[in-house]
């Protein structure tokens, strides 16, 4: 037993439809808030109040979670949901917090999308390898954005988004998993 989790008990990802449904919501605030970002280069008041509703509309409402989801978590799952999401603020803390003080805003941004590209890692033993996949063009993109800085962000800000919710899509497309019915995303690959 590793943090929880039954060494012989095969993991069941019931909660994909869920994420997917938040990352085809926060790919689309990513999106907007690029689009309209000006010096900021996303709106900070677009992507904190998309934020805000998509936590509460998505994340904080249990009768969608119940119509979207297959079943409950583990333990093993909420722990590691919890400190991925812990893991991710750390990241942005430490990649993107130098820049605060000289309003880097390119760098802020792109420090906190490679952060929650990173996170997708563990994040993964919560909804799938499907998850392990989209970090990688995530972070592809948050590092070309950081070692190309003449190419305008708005090109890694919507690249960002729409890969979000491609992948988001792909999840709300999941199969019951109690049903035997593999990663439909990953069984394409």
């Amino acid at each position: 037993m590793k943090l929880g989790h039954e060494k012989n008990k095969p993991m069941e990802f019931l909660n994909k439809r869920v994420c997917g449904l938040w990352l085809l919501w926060i790919g689309a605030v990513i999106i907007v808030g690029t689009v309209v970002g000006g010096i900021y280069l996303i709106s900070p008041f677009i992507f904190f109040i998309g934020y805000f509703l998509g936590v509460v509309f998505i994340l904080g409402n249990k009768s969608l979670r119940k119509r979207f989801s297959f079943g409950s978590p583990t333990k093993f799952q909420n722990k590691m949901s919890k400190s991925s999401i812990i893991f991710m603020f750390f990241l942005m803390i430490l990649i993107s917090g130098r820049y605060f003080g000289v309003h880097d805003y390119r760098m802020i941004w792109l420090g906190a999308l490679l952060a929650t590209a990173i996170h997708f890692i563990p994040f993964a033993t919560v909804h799938g390898k499907s998850l392990l996949f989209l970090s990688i063009p995530l972070i592809i993109i948050a590092l070309l954005g950081m070692m190309e800085p003449q190419v305008p962000f708005i090109y890694f800000g919507i690249a960002d988004g729409i890969a979000k919710m491609v992948f988001g899509g792909a999840l709300l497309l999941s199969k019951n998993p109690k049903k035997g019915a593999e990663d439909s995303f990953t069984a394409s690959l």
